[in-house]
């Protein structure tokens, strides 16, 4: 007989915990299993059938998903009426436990996230009962650090874990916080089961109370590491004090923690000016490469070692050079511990460095000036030795007697430039011997005309028209051995390179700009192709017109010349139209 199926009734109460319409009818709508499902179902059905056919009361706690989709928890109390010995009728009752159930499984929850943090924390836990000083549960850390087992440690005294001349000092921590209620870390020793003593840091965590007993939860850490670590540095600090090197340590965040007394003496600092600073905060000056900074910033926060020599400035802002090499210490859990700079004051051989390289760059230069020199040699000497032996040719050529005296003048003439630039090379030679290039007041448009008078016989020759617009008073300063060799390169270059379709001229003109005079030398020569040739133009031995008197010397050797005396030449040019030569002396 399903008595449940037959005859159901549900009070208002029943109704309202499982939110079900006030119409609704509870045989038609399957009762209580309508509200169940999976294994709630199958239990409820099986309690049911055995209360039905054996007179089995019961009593239990469901799950149940209400009319509204609502999830709740209910106790249900069913007992069975028997009558001469069957079962006629079932009579439940339904409580709602819904938040008492929440409760119950968040305070599961609580635990078991206590128990896994108890179980698996890296300290050693202990709590302990306040009224007798008993261990009366640890973790397993516990156990690994005081050696000893299960049974051997609950019910320990906490006195016990401690060698004797510690305990009343751990006495007075643990009565200390029992009265204040306070977070208390403080720094011991404890003795293990095998008598061996081992450094830890001792924290009092919050009281609880659990049947009327008071309990104290205590964290113990190792701290043998970090004290071997100590007395390492306390080792190192006691050596390093007496080195001429410098030496800082400085904690994860790069301030320092401790200096000797060569850095102190150094950088004229005092110990209370570095310590809790970044080492070098005051170092840093005009002169100081930036660039350097940087980088030993850029290690610090990357926590590498780097070494780097850099200019600093002590406390009265005096120069010195600096060579650091920093350090990263890490223990054996590769754990950062600190930075260790050991410097050392390396000015004097900076400055040797320095010395020897200024004078290298000298050498260097005067070997540049030499080889420029012997050029000049060749280069000029040809051009007059040329220039009197075609006079010779002419003298030698010449039949009547006054011709031939008419061309004393421009041998007289040439022979005296030659004479001026032998004179001039003679200093150069005094000049090479020097550090810098002595310049003096030259007026142009003498240096110009001398020129033209050198050249006259060739300029005749090749019928080449020459003028210029410089000023009689016009003063350029220039090695004069050096502004002959220029004025002599770039007027031959316009005879050599004149064009034979058109009438040759070569015009000079000057500008005077707040750095420079600039003297222009425009013709309508042959020209140059400059996307093509331009990179090239003042090379040694390039030449590009195929003449046969042509060296490829003569721009190269302006263009040095120039140079040595901080100027500088450009030139503008087009092929088969001309080009025009700029020449730039520094007035400074």
């Amino acid at each position: 007989m399903n008595i449940i199926t037959n005859e159901v009734f549900w009070d208002a109460v029943t109704k309202h915990i499982l939110e079900v319409p006030e119409d609704f009818d509870p045989i038609n709508g399957s009762g209580v299993n309508f509200y169940t499902e999976g294994e709630n179902r199958d239990k409820i059905k099986m309690l049911i059938n055995q209360a039905i056919s054996d007179g089995i009361s019961f009593e239990d706690k469901f799950q149940i998903t209400t009319g509204k989709n609502n999830i709740k928890y209910i106790e249900c109390v069913c007992q069975v009426e028997i009558i001469d010995g069957i079962p006629t009728q079932l009579l439940g009752t339904f409580q709602d436990i819904t938040k008492e159930q929440n409760l119950i499984q968040e305070l599961q929850l609580s635990v078991e996230k206590f128990s896994s943090i108890f179980s698996s924390a890296n300290d050693a836990i202990f709590i302990i009962d306040t009224s007798n000083g008993i261990i009366t549960d640890y973790n397993p850390r516990a156990e690994e650090l005081t050696g000893y087992n299960s049974t051997e440690l609950k019910g320990l005294h906490n006195s016990e874990l401690f060698p004797l001349e510690n305990r009343k000092q751990v006495a007075f921590f643990l009565n200390y916080n029992l009265i204040k209620d306070d977070y208390v870390v403080n720094e011991t020793s404890i003795k293990n089961k095998f008598e061996k003593l081992i450094p830890v840091e001792i924290a009092f965590g919050k009281k609880f109370k659990m049947n009327k007993i008071t309990y104290l939860v205590c964290f113990f850490r190792d701290i043998s590491e970090r004290k071997n670590v100590e007395e390492k540095l306390n080792m190192l600090s006691l050596a390093a004090s007496e080195t001429t090197d410098t030496i800082v340590i400085a904690n994860p965040n790069g301030d320092a923690i401790w200096a000797n007394n060569a850095y102190l003496e150094l950088t004229g600092l005092c110990l209370e000016e570095v310590i809790g600073k970044k080492p070098g905060y005051l170092s840093k000056g005009p002169e100081t490469d930036l660039q350097s900074t940087a980088k030993m910033r850029k290690a610090i926060q990357d926590k590498e070692s780097i070494k780097i020599t850099i200019l600093n400035y002590n406390k009265k802002k005096e120069k010195y050079w600096f060579e650091l090499n920093i350090t990263t210490l890490f223990d054996s859990q590769n754990n950062f511990i600190n930075f260790v700079g050991v410097g050392r004051d390396v000015t004097s051989r900076i400055e040797k460095e320095i010395e020897l390289q200024r004078l290298l760059d000298v050498t260097s230069q005067q070997n540049n000036k030499l080889y420029n020199f012997a050029h000049i040699v060749s280069h000029n000497i040809r051009s007059h030795t040329s220039n009197l032996t075609m006079v010779v040719d002419l003298i030698e050529n010449t039949e009547t007697t006054t011709e031939k005296l008419s061309y004393f003048d421009l041998f007289k003439e040439g022979t005296e430039k030659l004479s001026e630039t032998i004179e001039y090379l003679n200093e150069i030679i005094t000049i090479q011997q020097k550090t810098s290039i002595e310049k003096t007041k030259i007026l142009l448009k003498d240096e110009i005309e001398k020129t033209k008078m050198a050249l006259s016989l060739v300029i005749k020759q090749s019928q080449i028209t020459i003028t210029h617009t410089i000023p009689e008073d016009l003063i350029v300063y220039a090695v004069p051995a050096y502004l002959d060799s220029i004025l002599l390169n770039l007027f031959t270059n316009a005879i050599k390179y004149k064009s034979l379709n058109r009438k040759a001229f070569l015009e000079i003109g000057y500008e005077v700009n707040e750095n420079y005079t600039v003297i222009s030398f425009k013709d309508n020569g042959l020209g140059l192709n400059l996307d093509k040739n331009g990179h090239k133009i003042f090379g040694m031995y390039k030449t590009f017109h195929g003449n046969e008197d042509a060296k490829g010397i003569g721009l190269y050797i302006t263009k040095n010349q120039l140079e040595a005396m901080d100027g500088k030449i450009e030139i503008e040019s087009k092929l088969d139209l001309g080009s025009t030569f700029k020449i730039y002396l520094n007035e400074k």
